[in-house]
C-alpha cells in the first residue's frame, strides 16, 4: 500500500506519519518511511537547492522541474522497489504537492502539472492521500518555530519565508484538489491533539480496507 501525506507547512505530518508507521508495524507489516524532496541520494542534493532560504530567485518553472527530477528518481530508486517487496510506503509529500504549490500557489496550469507528474511517477499514484488541514497562520507559526528549534531556519525555510497570502492559496488549493480527487484524497482536521488527528487518520485507513491486513 502506498500512502502519501500532504498539507501546508506546520500541519504535523511528521508526527502523524510516525504514528501510522507504528500502526502498520503493530499489525505485522513492513513499512518504509520516505519524503519529498530528498527521498533518494540524488534527491538529498535537490532538497538542499529547493528549500534553502537563499535560493529565492528560483523561477516557478525551474522549481517545477527540480521537483519532477527528484520525484522521478525517488519513484524509480526507492518507492517502486519497496512496493514490489510488499512494504507499506508512507511518503511525506508527493505529486499532489507539486500540483498544489506550483499550480494553485505559483499560478502554473494544473492540467500541465498533472501531465508532467504522470511522466515523473510513471503511472504510480498513491492508493491513499491524507491531506492534513489547518489554519495557515497556525501552521506557519508551527513550521517556523520547528525550523528554528531544529537549526534549519535557513536550510529548509524557503517556503516558510513566503507571505501568508501564499500559504492561504496553498490551503485552498489542497481543499479544491482534494475535492476533485475525493476517491483517493481524504481531508483530516489537523487542529486537534495528535491523538485526535491520528484517530481520524486511522479511521480513513481502515475504511480503505488495508488497515487490518
Amino acid at each position: 500500500m502506498f500512502i502519501t501525506f500532504e498539507g501546508i507547512e506546520g500541519t504535523g505530518k511528521s508526527t502523524q506519519i510516525g504514528r501510522v508507521r507504528d500502526y502498520f508495524e503493530a499489525r505485522g507489516r513492513e513499512v518504509l518511511l520516505t519524503l519529498e524532496p530528498g527521498g533518494s541520494r540524488i534527491g538529498v542534493e535537490l532538497r538542499k537547492m529547493l528549500l534553502h532560504v537563499d535560493n529565492r530567485e528560483i523561477t516557478p518553472i525551474t522549481e517545477l522541474f527540480l521537483y519532477l527530477a527528484d520525484r522521478a528518481q525517488h519513484v524509480g530508486q526507492v518507492i517502486r522497489p519497496a512496493l514490489a517487496a510488499g512494504k507499506v510506503v508512507l511518503c511525506d509529500r508527493f505529486a499532489d504537492s507539486t500540483i498544489v504549490y506550483q499550480g494553485y500557489g505559483r499560478g502554473l496550469d494544473t492540467s500541465m502539472l498533472r501531465e508532467l507528474n504522470e511522466v515523473a511517477v510513471n503511472g504510480l499514484w498513491p492508493d491513499l492521500t491524507i491531506v492534513l488541514d489547518i489554519d495557515p497562520e497556525i501552521g506557519l507559526k508551527r513550521a517556523t518555530l520547528r525550523n528554528i528549534e531544529d537549526g534549519k531556519a535557513k536550510e529548509e525555510g524557503r517556503f516558510e519565508a513566503e507571505h501568508l497570502s501564499f500559504h492561504k492559496r496553498i490551503r485552498e488549493g489542497y481543499l479544491t484538489w482534494a475535492a476533485l480527487n475525493h476517491r483517493r484524497m481524504s481531508v483530516v482536521d489537523a487542529a486537534g491533539t495528535p491523538d485526535q488527528v491520528f484517530d481520524q487518520i486511522r479511521a480513513v485507513i481502515e475504511a480503505c480496507g488495508d488497515g487490518a491486513a
